[in-house]
Parts: structure tokens; C-alpha cells; sequence
């Protein structure tokens, strides 16, 4: 049997070792995600990359292919569970579009896009976590954080700095920086850190550099985030 699966009836190859949502985006064929990123371990965190494998559940981005697999992701019923979990998302936060800086280059506003999410739904929690202002370069925004933990892993994995954790349990649970006085000054944390690239939303944003590409050029301005499969395509690294 080949090393090949079926997404919606399209068939999908696949290396030895791959998950079905890095096959996928190899072949670029889009399944929504917002937690994965293609130089990290993934760990199913944000469930919007769920699919049907054979009539069960799974996450992709966890889920080791395997050929003969037969995968729905664009169900109706699949598409009304990722809308639901976009709009949750969209009242835990502090998500107003048109007053971030990240508009444009949001990877949750262009799957609400992409998803056809064009309000809430639900009702507004209004966060009220103090935005940290203290270091000289960088701003961080606790209200727009999504719990993807991926500043948290990118300073762990990569920078080997630790500087950020979450904390408390549930509904309580937040971001937090790794200081005894809580504030981003009082870490090693550097803009050339890949902690501070990584954010897919508006938390971690740089200081003095607002609009310095303008609105209409980003990259989810001209074409949708479900067209841009190979965005996210897994990082191929040398002698693997």
C-alpha cells in the first residue's frame, strides 16, 4: 500500500513520521490551525485542526498519518465546531480588529475570515490584564492572548530563556512572564528572540515600529489564510 491518505476525498502522500496536519500542508492542502507551527513539536492545544478520521475525532497536528486513512475536515459539522471555537476565542480576549497593530498579519482574524466568523456570538468577557509596557523595545498585551503556548516553548526550545509560563487553572489561566516582579524588563528577553516572533496574534509586538508595513500589504490582506498552505509547510532541516 502506498504511504498516502485521503483529505475530503483528495489524496495525500506522506513521509514516514509526519502528522497528518504537516502531510497536508506539505501538499498543500489547508486544515485551520492556529497552536501549530512547522518548528515545533505540536501539541493539540487549540483543537481547531480536529478532523473525522474514519469517522472518529483526532487532531491533525498530533495524529501520525498513516496510509488508507480516510479524513473529513470540511463537514458542516466540523466547520460549525472550528466557528465555535473562533468565536469563544474571540470573546476570552481583547480582539478588536481595527485598533491592533497585528491587523492584517492575525493568524485568528484570517480564520475568522477564512471561516466565515464575522461576529462573536458570545458574551464579551472583557479581560482586564495589565498590558507591560516596562521593556525598552518590546510591548506585550495580555488581553489578546489565545493560550496557544507558543512564546512559551519558542523561549524555552529555542532561546533557552524560559522568559514566559502560564499560570493559574481553567478560566483563570493566563499568561505570565517569568519574573519575581512580573515585568518583561526584568527578563533577558531580546526582540531578535524567536519568543517574539512566533505570537499569531497582537500580544508580543514590537515598540516604535507601528504600521511599519501598511494595511493592505500583509500578508492575509491579498489572499486568505486557506489559500496559504505553504505558510505553515514543515521546516525541512539539513542532513533529516
Amino acid at each position: 500500500m502506498s504511504n498516502t491518505f485521503t483529505v475530503d476525498g483528495q489524496e495525500v502522500p506522506f513521509e514516514p513520521g509526519q502528522t497528518v496536519l504537516q502531510a497536508a500542508l506539505t501538499a498543500d492542502v489547508f486544515i485551520p490551525h492556529l497552536c501549530y507551527h512547522p518548528e515545533f513539536r505540536p501539541h493539540g492545544s487549540c483543537k481547531l485542526c480536529t478532523v473525522e478520521v474514519n469517522g472518529r475525532p483526532a487532531t491533525s497536528c498530533t495524529l501520525p498519518a498513516a496510509a488508507g486513512m480516510e479524513i473529513e475536515s470540511n463537514t458542516a459539522e466540523i466547520m460549525a465546531k472550528r466557528r465555535m471555537l473562533l468565536q469563544m476565542l474571540l470573546v476570552e480576549g481583547n480582539h478588536f480588529c481595527p485598533s491592533c497593530e497585528k491587523s492584517g498579519s492575525c493568524k485568528l482574524q484570517a480564520l475568522c475570515y477564512a471561516l466565515g466568523v464575522m461576529s462573536p456570538h458570545f458574551d464579551q468577557f472583557y479581560p482586564d490584564r495589565p498590558v507591560d509596557a516596562s521593556h525598552p523595545e518590546m510591548l506585550l498585551d495580555f488581553n489578546r492572548c489565545i493560550l496557544c503556548e507558543l512564546c512559551i516553548r519558542a523561549s524555552a526550545e529555542v532561546d533557552q530563556k524560559n522568559v514566559f509560563a502560564l499560570s493559574g487553572r481553567g478560566i483563570t489561566k493566563h499568561l505570565i512572564v517569568n519574573a519575581e516582579s512580573g515585568r518583561l524588563a526584568d527578563t533577558n528577553f531580546a526582540p531578535s528572540d524567536k519568543a517574539a516572533q512566533v505570537c499569531p496574534v497582537g500580544v508580543i509586538l514590537r515598540k516604535r515600529r507601528g504600521f511599519a508595513v501598511p494595511i493592505g500589504s500583509r500578508p492575509y490582506d491579498a489572499q486568505p489564510i486557506s489559500d496559504q498552505a505553504e505558510r505553515f509547510k514543515p521546516v525541512v532541516k539539513e542532513g533529516s
